[in-house]
């Protein structure tokens, strides 16, 4: 019998496509050479001029439509720009694009202190040689004299409190080294700004008080060279980052029609600010106003509606497909060899605008400043047969219609029946920003064999300025705390009634972790029976012999000790929802970019991203376990 299924009749086989499915279309053909000889094919032969009508008619090339390219357009546009912005819950602020927006969000202070112990060595050395140099030379010894005022101290090994310097060896050692030789400028500089009676030569010995002048220019000068040197909060006023949610938020706003466009940022943590991070606010009231000493632009400088003429130009791109026969593409893009699957929306979008439409579109620039949103109202095009159309975007309609298709637009909040926005907003953003390694990070993961979210602190800072893994510093640490319980004990020995335990188990109250295991346990939002958060707790740290109750341990990254270096200490709630079965992972570093007026900023930021699933502290109580064999 065979094989093969023979068709009598091929007429209504490709009309109805119901008895017999076949593929009677393809997008792209693309040749197997056999051989290394290419002669014969690059000579394109043609011996059946039908062949090439059947491959037009399975390209799909006679369901085209006839239709003339454009020759020239005019758009209409309206404008406006963004004048106010709020960070988080915070004051509201007149919105500047002075500044990258990233960094405006992002900034953080930098640490300098974890509760009784100095932090960020290296950048206190930094403003205290900056200090020096400014007054160096306005009287012998002062450099000295400033040097013992604010004077970096020499650890004690022996001592409970410097157990965050002297655990770390190379820490200790850098600390060491500096103390009493160099300047603690941060010391100085929260000195000058805690008061503005305070001055530098204060509690110092001056041999000539006509230097005092000098030394308040000084001043000045120092404290705007370390504000400028890093972007970052100098009140709270300026901090979007959201402790209890892991992510920033803020709100910025645009006159529109004398009312406010409200945009709002509810979740950013991707370190790079665009249009898909926003949203448009349905609420009427809009961010709110701007104190009097920081007034905004005026409305009517700010809205504009302009309507340009244009000569449309084809797009042309790498890779893109040439019209003519002999005209090979670029072979530095090559769209075939994009592997996508079937839920690569995205991609597969991608390959048929390169592969089949590429021809048919055409580009327009309208240049607009950073911090503009544009609403296109509609486009005139006239084609080479004189034919004129109006063109209003693909996008309009409800908001809630899932049938709607838009790119680059904004999402309305909320489900109710709302036209949609078809607004574009062009942020005053940067395209890449450089990183550091990380300052600290925590990994926020869960234990569903303790029942509860544990805060591992992964990296943390050191005093010396340095980073250090968490787990290797935790050991150092109960390592130092040994030697200090040991060195402590009596020399005496005291006697204890020898019992003699035959029993081959033990009986173990609790386990024990890891000194960078921070513990979140579960607890019901307040008035509320169902709902929970994960509250910051704390392990006991239990030293062997240790006459004394154990103490509780404390987070020593920044990003877990929030709300325990305040004058009033309180708890620190983080949403359920915010640690998922993957997990998170949060860290810390410092930031840097260049502005486009050739400004470089440097401040201090926070990311997040997926972690790597569950893990397991081990952590038991009331457990029976072999008793442990002398050696």
């Amino acid at each position: 019998m065979n094989k093969y299924v023979a068709i009598d009749d091929i007429k209504p086989i490709l009309e109805g496509k119901l008895l017999l499915p076949t593929i009677t279309l393809w997008n792209r053909l693309e040749g197997r050479p056999r051989t290394e000889d290419f002669d014969r094919a690059l000579k394109a032969e043609i011996r059946d001029p039908l062949w090439m009508l059947t491959k037009q008619w399975q390209m799909g090339e006679f369901e085209g439509d006839d239709a003339g390219s454009p020759i020239t357009a005019k758009v209409h546009i309206e404008t406006t720009e963004l004048t106010k912005y709020r960070a988080a819950d915070n004051d509201v602020q007149a919105f500047n694009d002075d500044v990258p927006l990233e960094t405006k969000v992002e900034q953080r202070a930098i640490p300098f202190q974890s509760g009784s112990q100095n932090l960020s060595l290296d950048l206190r050395m930094l403003m205290g040689r900056r200090w020096l140099k400014l007054v160096g030379g306005l009287e012998p010894d002062l450099k000295q004299k400033f040097i013992a005022r604010f004077a970096i101290e020499n650890p004690d090994p022996d001592d409970e409190m410097d157990a965050m310097v002297c655990a770390h060896q190379l820490a200790w050692q850098k600390v060491s080294a500096v103390a009493g030789r160099s300047m603690d400028g941060w010391d100085l500089y929260q000195y000058l700004k805690a008061d503005p009676t305070h001055h530098a030569y204060d509690d110092i010995a001056i041999v000539n008080n006509a230097i005092e002048a000098d030394i308040e220019t000084a001043e000045v000068e120092f404290i705007s060279w370390y504000e400028a040197l890093f972007y970052q909060p100098l009140d709270e006023n300026n901090n979007a980052w959201i402790p209890e949610r892991l992510e920033y938020a803020f709100e910025c706003s645009a006159p529109n029609d004398g009312g406010e466009k409200h945009l709002v940022a509810e979740e950013y943590y991707h370190g790079h600010l665009d249009w898909y991070n926003l949203d448009i606010s349905p609420s009427p009231n809009g961010i709110g106003s701007v104190p009097e000493t920081d007034p905004p632009p005026v409305p009517a400088e700010v809205e504009s509606s302009l309507t340009s003429s244009f000569i449309p130009t084809p797009i042309n791109f790498d890779g893109m497909p040439h019209t003519r026969w002999w005209t090979f593409e670029d072979g530095n893009t090559n769209f075939g060899d994009i592997d996508a699957d079937t839920t690569d929306i995205n991609k597969l979008l991608l390959m048929e605008f390169a592969l089949v439409s590429a021809n048919d579109w055409f580009l327009m620039p309208f240049t607009v400043p950073a911090g503009t949103i544009a609403n296109v109202r509609g486009m005139s095009v006239t084609n080479v047969f004189g034919e004129r159309t109006w063109v209003e975007a693909s996008g309009k309609g409800q908001d809630e219609d899932w049938q709607r298709w838009s790119m680059f637009s904004l999402n309305v909040q909320g489900d109710k029946e709302v036209p949609a926005d078809l607004s574009l907003v062009v942020l005053p953003s940067v395209p890449k920003i450089q990183q550091s390694m990380p300052f600290d990070s925590v990994h926020l993961v869960r234990d569903e064999m303790a029942n509860m979210v544990w805060g591992i602190e992964t990296v943390i800072p050191l005093p010396s300025g340095d980073s250090k893994s968490g787990r290797s510093a935790g050991f150092d640490l109960k390592k130092f705390y040994n030697r200090l319980v040991k060195q402590n004990l009596p020399e005496e020995p005291v006697e204890v009634e020898d019992l003699e335990n035959k029993a081959n188990i033990r009986y173990q109250l609790m386990s024990q972790v890891p000194e960078n295991w921070i513990p979140f346990i579960p607890v019901h939002i307040e008035n509320n029976h169902r709902e929970i958060q994960l509250r910051r707790a704390a392990m006991p740290r239990i030293i062997k012999d240790d006459p004394n109750l154990p103490k509780k341990i404390r987070p020593r990254s920044d990003l877990l000790r929030f709300g325990i270096d305040k004058e009033i200490p309180h708890t620190y709630d983080l949403h359920e929802e915010e640690v998922p079965r993957s997990s998170v992972q949060v860290s810390q570093s410092f930031q840097r970019t260049r502005w486009y007026d050739g400004q470089v900023f440097n401040w201090f930021g926070v990311r997040k991203q997926i972690g790597r699933g569950e893990k397991s502290s081990n952590l038991g109580f009331d457990r029976i376990r072999p008793k442990r064999r002398s050696r």
